[in-house]
């Protein structure tokens, strides 16, 4: 995902690139294309980059195990300084270009944040009831009338001194 940035006059542009996930070397769970969206803020000094990356992914629900089809959403901002400089790490979002480079790739940044907006706890829905833990029953789809008890043995020693008296 190329920017020809040579190609904008000085000032604010929206630019929108679109690629599909196998064009980009992403796998499972990624789906269709990728659309990033950027408004480039370009001057004499530097271009300013705040992009907005979407994506569709096929996930399994952790805990109903069905699976769902969503559309994920990131964000990064990068601000790049025309000087002849080596990248330095840690650049907390700040990358040097020549002067007689006439283009930037986000291909590295969109794979980063497309991976990064994948959640951690994956669910079908904020509400899901998830499987029941005695039967396996969903518990989005019905329910059962499976009887959980609770038997916890820290509260034991207090039991019987209730039942000594």
């Amino acid at each position: 995902m190329i920017i020809k940035y040579v190609n904008y006059s000085d000032g604010i542009h929206n630019i929108e690139l679109r690629k599909s996930v196998k064009d980009l070397g992403l796998e499972d769970p990624f789906v269709g294309e990728v659309v990033l969206n950027c408004k480039m803020d370009k001057s004499y000094h530097q271009i300013f980059l705040d992009c907005d990356v979407t994506i569709n992914v096929n996930l399994v629900c952790d805990r109903c195990d069905e699976d769902y089809s969503t559309e994920l959403r990131n964000n990064f901002k990068i601000t790049y300084l025309f000087e002849d400089k080596d990248e330095q790490e840690g650049d907390n979002g700040v990358k040097y270009i020549a002067h007689d480079v006439d283009k930037i790739d986000l291909t590295e940044e969109v794979l980063e944040y497309s991976i990064l907006a994948v959640p951690m706890k994956k669910l079908c829905d904020e509400d899901c009831k998830g499987l029941c833990s005695i039967c396996g029953n969903n518990l989005n789809e019905k329910q059962c009338d499976c009887k959980i008890e609770i038997n916890n043995s820290v509260w034991e020693p207090l039991k019987k001194l209730k039942d000594n008296n």
